[in-house]
């Protein structure tokens, strides 16, 4: 053994720049440089344009909820693979990624919380979470907190971003629509009200089953609404859609949702709406000794 090591020294050579974001981005629509710490401080709406950016789950939450209100249900039921289904990889190996991407297990969170001291039964999906598709999970949540909805006499609030129901699960997803739909004929037979907030995307089998249901359904600027997207349509029709179709201020125009709320104001609508269509406990406990 040498007195001395004859290997080189370490010398670290950096080829690129450690960070390469340095908070600027590009808006998607009017392609003004944005930071992002304005995103953020305008509820992730382009300061210049307003073009409203997608939220997640827990930023959703935390908009439309009192500070620290909100109880998590039902979290505790997860997807599983009942029919083995395989496409470019197992839908279970989907699962797995999606769960780590979203830092959710579901395409959808469900629990209580507070509107400006108004307690409601709230469920938000996640588009993060596999294009916030609704499986058999998702469906059942939502099932699950309307019939709790039900039991507490609270008004019930849905925030839907998705791209319909979830492939991997064919039939199974799709009975979803029914249930979710019958739940909320439940609640309406109560006289409690149901308030839908759309976002972008609503498409699929969440636009044509508990998103349009709504007591009154509210969208925000600008978002695409659809059963099937534009270019499915054009394709199939073989015609070109009018401008600005399947968007919000077209599904205004048109009838088929009743306000359009920029996020800003979104809880205040959102409080005054619930305040205004809320029966009163006392009604609410007579209804029942009638029915009894």
């Amino acid at each position: 053994m040498g007195l001395f090591s004859l290997n080189a020294p370490k010398i670290k050579v950096q080829m690129t720049k450690r960070d390469g974001y340095s908070g600027w981005v590009k808006c998607t629509q009017c392609h003004e440089m944005v930071h992002a710490n304005e995103l953020e401080n305008n509820d992730h709406c382009c300061p210049k344009c307003e073009y409203h950016y997608r939220l997640g789950a827990k930023q959703r939450l935390d908009l439309l909820l009192d500070q620290g209100s909100f109880s998590e249900l039902f979290g505790n039921i997860k997807s599983t693979d009942p029919l083995g289904f395989v496409d470019s990889k197992p839908y279970s190996k989907r699962l797995e990624e999606a769960e780590e991407k979203a830092e959710n297990n579901e395409a959808v969170v469900v629990g209580v919380g507070k509107v400006k001291k108004l307690e409601v039964a709230i469920a938000v999906l996640d588009f993060s979470f596999m294009a916030g598709s609704m499986g058999s999970v998702v469906g059942e949540r939502i099932t699950r907190i309307i019939e709790l909805a039900i039991e507490k006499k609270l008004p019930v609030v849905i925030v839907s971003a998705s791209g319909g129901a979830r492939m991997q699960e064919s039939v199974l997803s799709l009975m979803q629509m029914a249930k979710t739909s019958a739940a909320l004929a439940k609640l309406h037979e109560k006289g409690l009200p149901y308030i839908s907030i759309l976002t972008n995307p609503t498409t699929g089998g969440v636009t044509a089953s508990f998103a349009s249901l709504g007591d009154i359904n509210i969208a925000e600027p600008d978002a695409l609404i659809a059963f099937a997207g534009p270019r499915v349509v054009e394709q199939t029709i073989g015609q070109k859609l009018p401008e600005g179709a399947q968007r919000s201020e077209f599904l205004l125009e048109k009838g088929m949702i009743d306000a359009i709320v920029s996020r800003h104001e979104l809880k205040e609508k959102l409080f005054y709406f619930l305040d205004f269509l809320s029966p009163k406990r006392e009604k609410l406990e007579e209804n029942d000794e009638t029915e009894a």
